[in-house]
């Protein structure tokens, strides 16, 4: 990440623990990435304007900035990261957190790492696999960003874990989660919505292996029109895992991979 993207994410001294401050995309190709996303969710873009670090775009709805986006070198391919979207958790204390992290069972996969003026993050992962990024930022402001629900923006965070029973603990006990309601899906097991304090936030389940080879966060974007944002997937050479689905609230969602292969979800509303 460069050091504008960082001011970009930057929260206040002063953020609660558990809010998801900051959402990246990680890709092999960011020109086709881009022009896919615009596509796709109506995104504008617009470099970092931070030359001495690699190169970053700004995902904005509305002239405010709402994602990021960086292209992995070879020596981070060669590391073993792969095209993904990743979320920035909001913490008080990076250092302290990571430790618990990885006392809780999880791994430190890049150590705490300053930005001077900008912030503190390290990237890490849970007991169970999934990958999450902590953040604390330095200023005492955060740069504006647009409402909740607006279409452009993430909609939700879902963990699909080994096991929800499980890693429910591991994060409520880091971040401070509540747990809002659950969801009881049958075989699948519990649907475990969360929030830190206010809306709920996301939620957390157990995968199923058929679909989720792996633990991961899912990220979902709000459209306006969730059959037209589908048929714009398919129009940009993406795949249509699953849906148009609905979900409680009279909204649809759809689970799709983009052309490099990082997963992500849509939400949002079915238009006559």
């Amino acid at each position: 990440m460069s050091t504008t993207a960082q001011q970009e994410v930057n929260a206040p001294a002063s953020v609660t623990t558990g809010d998801f401050v900051w959402h990246e995309l990680r890709t092999t190709d960011a020109k086709g990435a881009e022009a896919f996303y615009t596509h796709v969710i109506g995104w504008k873009t617009k470099d970092s304007g931070d030359p001495g670090g690699i190169p970053y775009k700004l995902f904005s709805v509305g002239g405010l900035d709402t994602a990021g986006m960086m292209e992995l070198d070879q020596p981070m391919l060669d590391a073993g990261m792969r095209p993904a979207w990743v979320g920035f958790i909001g913490v008080k204390d990076v250092d302290a957190d990571a430790k618990r992290v990885e006392q809780a069972g999880g791994k430190l996969h890049c150590a705490p790492q300053d930005i001077p003026g900008v912030g503190r993050w390290a990237f890490v992962e849970d007991p169970q696999g999934a990958a999450f990024l902590l953040f604390k930022g330095s200023l005492d402001y955060a740069p504006p960003r647009p409402p909740m629900g607006t279409p452009g923006t993430v909609g939700w965070n879902e963990l699909s874990a080994n096991d929800e029973k499980t890693a429910w603990p591991f994060y409520s006990s880091i971040f401070g989660w509540n747990e809002d309601r659950t969801m009881d899906m049958g075989p699948m097991g519990t649907y475990r919505i969360f929030n830190n304090g206010g809306a709920a936030l996301g939620a957390v389940m157990t995968r199923d292996p058929a679909n989720s080879p792996v633990p991961f966060w899912l990220y979902y974007f709000n459209v306006e029109d969730i059959d037209a944002a589908t048929t714009r997937v398919k129009e940009k050479n993406g795949q249509v895992c699953m849906g148009p689905h609905q979900v409680p609230g009279d909204l649809w969602i759809t689970l799709s991979i983009d052309p490099q292969g990082a997963m992500f979800a849509l939400v949002g509303p079915r238009k006559p």
